[in-house]
C-alpha cells in the first residue's frame, strides 16, 4: 500500500510539474516572437535539440522502433502536431482562450480511451461530453456570425492540438511494453518533422532571427522540453488516463494567472462561462473514468 501511494505521489508530482511549466510556456514563446524568432522556428530548434539527446539516451532501445513502427509513428505525428499547433496558437491567440479550448482534451481522451484501450464508456460520459461541447460552443460564439464556430486560426489550432494531445496520450498508455525513452524520442521526432514541414509549406523565413535567439531556443529544448515531456510521459504511462487528465488541468489556472499578470489579457464573460463549463466537464469526464 505504501509503495503504491509513493508511486502515485511521484506520478502526481511529475504531472503537476509538467502542467505548471506548460502553463508558463507561453511567455518565453512570445518573447522569442517579439525578438524576431517565430514560434514554429522555436519549435523546430528546441525539439531538434531534445531529439538529439533522446536519440543518444535511447540508443540501446532502438530495436523497439521495429517492434511497433505504426503506433510509434502515430505517437510522433500526433505529438508533433499537438506541440507545433499549440505553440503557434499561444502566439497568435489569447493564451487563456487557447488553453481552455485545448483542454477539451480530457473529453477526447476518455472517448479515444474507450475505442482504443477498450475502457468502459457510460451514458453519463456521453452526457458530460455533451456538456463539454456546449461549453465549447459558448466560448466559440461569434456575435457577428451567430453560429458558434472557431473565430480564427488560433482557435482551430488549439482545438486540433487538444485532440492530438489526447490521441498521443492514449497511444502512449497503450504501449506498455515500450520504454518511456523510446516513446519520448518518437514524440520529439514527430515534432521536428511537423515543424520542418510547417516551415516549408508556409515559407516561414529565418533570415531575421538574431543569433542569441538560436542559442536560447536550444537551451529551451534541452532544459525545458526534455523535462516537461518526460514528466508527462512518465505520468501518463504509470497511471490511468482519467487521473492524468484531471491533474493536467492544473495548467489552466497557472496560465490564467500568469497571462493576467504578465500580459494583461482578459476574456469576455461569455468566454469565461464557456471555459468554466469546459473545465468542469473535463473533471467530470475524468472522474467518470475513475468509476469504470
Amino acid at each position: 500500500m505504501t509503495e503504491s501511494r509513493s508511486s502515485y505521489l511521484l506520478t502526481d508530482l511529475a504531472l503537476l510539474f509538467a502542467a505548471t511549466m506548460w502553463g508558463l510556456f507561453w511567455y518565453p514563446i512570445r518573447l522569442f516572437e517579439a525578438n524576431g524568432m517565430p514560434a514554429i522556428w522555436v519549435t523546430l530548434v528546441a525539439f531538434s535539440c531534445a531529439l538529439l539527446v533522446g536519440l543518444i539516451y535511447s540508443r540501446k532501445q532502438w530495436h523497439e522502433f521495429r517492434q511497433y513502427p505504426l503506433t510509434l509513428l502515430l505517437i510522433g505525428l500526433s505529438a508533433g502536431w499537438c506541440n507545433a499547433a499549440f505553440l503557434v496558437a499561444l502566439v497568435e491567440g489569447n493564451a487563456i482562450r487557447v488553453i481552455l479550448l485545448f483542454y477539451l482534451s480530457p473529453v477526447w481522451t476518455v472517448i479515444l480511451g474507450h475505442y482504443i484501450l477498450k475502457e468502459k464508456l457510460s451514458l453519463q460520459s456521453f452526457l458530460i461530453f455533451a456538456l463539454a461541447f456546449l461549453g465549447a460552443m459558448i466560448m466559440l460564439w461569434d456575435v457577428d456570425v451567430g453560429f458558434p464556430w472557431p473565430q480564427n486560426e488560433a482557435d482551430w489550432l488549439a482545438l486540433s492540438s487538444g485532440f492530438a494531445f489526447a490521441l498521443s496520450n492514449v497511444l502512449i498508455r497503450a504501449l506498455q511494453d515500450v520504454s518511456i525513452a523510446v516513446k519520448t524520442t518518437a514524440s520529439w521526432l514527430g515534432c521536428v518533422f511537423i515543424a520542418a514541414t510547417w516551415i516549408i509549406l508556409t515559407a516561414t523565413g529565418a533570415t531575421s532571427i538574431p543569433e542569441s535567439a538560436w542559442y536560447y531556443s536550444m537551451l529551451l529544448g534541452i532544459f525545458g522540453i526534455i523535462f516537461m515531456t518526460l514528466a508527462v510521459q512518465y505520468g501518463v504511462t504509470h497511471m490511468p488516463v482519467y487521473r492524468s487528465a484531471i491533474i493536467l488541468l492544473f495548467e489552466i489556472p497557472v496560465t490564467a494567472v500568469s497571462v493576467y499578470w504578465l500580459a494583461g489579457e482578459t476574456m469576455s464573460s461569455l468566454e469565461w462561462v464557456g471555459g468554466i463549463i469546459v473545465a468542469i466537464s473535463s473533471v467530470l469526464i475524468a472522474r467518470t473514468g475513475q468509476k469504470t
